[in-house]
């Protein structure tokens, strides 16, 4: 953090928020804000509750620390709904966090500062997280995470982001679940206003009350300047059909496709050039032709290039071809037996829809789950935490359901 001081600027490695005190309104409520005292050397913060989306949205704590809840350094509010929260629902609570010359009421304007959102995951079963957060100058994530985002306003430099997490739980609050965590850059601000949220999917929940942690300060991520924040791969009669986007572009030069036939030794497809130095969504897309004629698995990838040289990979995805008809309501699963992973291959028909992929025990629980908004041909689902046994893959497509059973070893 640099702090903007008539003395001279000032860097802070990072704030930490701790033992709040309520200042003024009543706890909990719209209007009542919190006094976070000395978060960083002579700096205080001031929480304000702006507002909800209902009445039954409640605060349960302002900041969690302890008993090994979440990361202390944290500002950690719990908000949601209790008890039971209902199906296909969408709720929020907003909050502004301002800063002040420690025991003044005088602001302190911070030239830069990075917030870290640690954890924007789901209850493991119907819900998911998200944040969004207003008036950002940069969105930074690891290169191949589990998050969807999204710009919600444009103020030109600045954007409001809103970032999704995922149904699947992460287990704990911590710097190593890479995948759902994300960085905001704030410029200029002496306060900020952010929202954070959760979304039911077509289930109820008793998990509606939600710990959130919000890390002030910068994560350390790759040093290559662009975030490729989905990528997928479907099959279009005897084409391969690539599209990819990136939230963030600053001297970025070119994207390599890469393919390959046996997922180890990978070849050149083809080039797409980046589109300048983008902070807005850019979207990309690459077809690859493809031999229909016989049965086959190709692998893609996509390698980032920024213009010193840099280079960065993204995940790989798979094509199957298939001379039998793809559009039967039935899943292709292997390896299986498998240990740590197992690729799924949906119906054609499916491609580019929202699936809900689910891990069914014997006895009929699911025991993982996960979504994709636009789901590749096939996708690679980690399994490695499941226990050993019989499972069935049950994909779920706006209405209609395929299974197959694996082997986890």
């Amino acid at each position: 953090f640099i702090i903007g001081r008539s003395a001279g600027a000032q860097t802070i490695p990072e704030l930490v928020f701790q033992n709040p005190v309520l200042q003024t309104g009543t706890a909990g409520a719209d209007g009542a804000t919190y006094l976070f005292q000395n978060v960083g050397p002579n700096l205080d913060a001031v929480v304000t509750i702006i507002s909800r989306s209902a009445a039954g949205v409640i605060l349960g704590n302002i900041d969690t620390v302890g008993a090994g809840m979440g990361f202390d350094k944290s500002f950690q509010p719990v908000i949601g709904m209790a008890g039971t929260a209902p199906a296909n629902t969408n709720w929020w609570m907003k909050f502004n966090i301002a800063f002040f010359e420690a025991g003044t009421n005088k602001k302190a304007k911070m030239s830069e500062f990075n917030i870290t959102g640690l954890d924007i995951d789901g209850d493991g079963d119907d819900l998911y997280e998200w944040a969004e957060m207003d008036k950002v100058s940069k969105v930074d994530s690891a290169q191949v995470n589990s998050l969807t985002f999204s710009v919600v306003a444009n103020y030109g430099p600045e954007k409001d982001y809103k970032i999704a997490g995922i149904v699947t739980n992460s287990p704990g609050i911590d710097t190593t679940a890479l995948n759902v965590m994300a960085t905001y850059t704030y410029k200029n601000k002496d306060n900020f206003d952010f929202t954070i949220g959760a979304q039911t999917t077509s289930g109820t929940t008793t998990a509606g009350m939600r710990l959130n942690s919000l890390w002030f300060k910068q994560f350390s991520w790759s040093n290559l300047p662009i975030k490729l924040v989905s990528f997928s791969a479907v099959l279009n009669k005897n084409k391969a059909d690539l599209t990819w986007k990136t939230v963030y572009e600053s001297n970025f030069s070119h994207f390599v496709v890469e393919k390959s036939l046996d997922g180890q030794n990978f070849n050149d497809a083809g080039i797409v050039f980046g589109k300048g130095n983008e902070t807005d969504v850019t979207n990309y897309s690459f077809s690859d032709n493809v031999n229909t004629d016989q049965d086959a698995v190709i692998y893609y990838r996509i390698r980032s290039v920024d213009i010193d040289g840099r280079t960065e990979l993204s995940q790989t995805k798979l094509i199957r071809v298939s001379t039998k008809s793809q559009n039967t309501i039935s899943l292709v699963t292997y390896p299986n037996p498998a240990a740590n992973e197992i690729r799924v291959t949906i119906p054609a028909n499916w491609q580019k829809k929202k699936m809900v992929y689910e891990m069914i025990s014997m006895n009929g629980q699911a025991v993982m789950r996960s979504e994709s908004a636009s789901s590749s041909q096939t996708e690679v689902l980690n399994i490695a935490s499941l226990a050993p046994g019989i499972y069935f893959v049950r994909v779920n497509c706006e209405g209609q359901t395929a299974q197959q059973k694996i082997i986890k070893q």
